[in-house]
């Protein structure tokens, strides 16, 4: 609960990271969707494993910017 609260907060004062948390959450709605298919073509299965990989990038710039404020002295 607590890392949904900052999560939040962080959305609200940096707008970087509202975007890729944006992007984050729309790369997991088309992983969604496909995972719903019964069976993948080969296009669906290259656009699976990029949607993945930029996820997993856009988590890792998120968390950067997480860490960023927690290393912030507060005022």
């Amino acid at each position: 609960m607590e890392s949904q609260m900052a999560v939040l907060e962080l959305a609200e004062k940096d707008e970087e990271y509202q975007r890729l948390h944006n992007e984050h959450r729309e790369h997991e709605q088309q992983l969604q969707e496909l995972a719903a298919k019964p069976h993948l073509s080969e296009e669906d299965d290259l656009e699976e494993k990029r949607l993945k990989k930029e996820k997993l990038a856009l988590k890792d710039r998120m968390e950067a910017i997480a860490r960023r404020y927690r290393e912030t002295p507060s005022a």
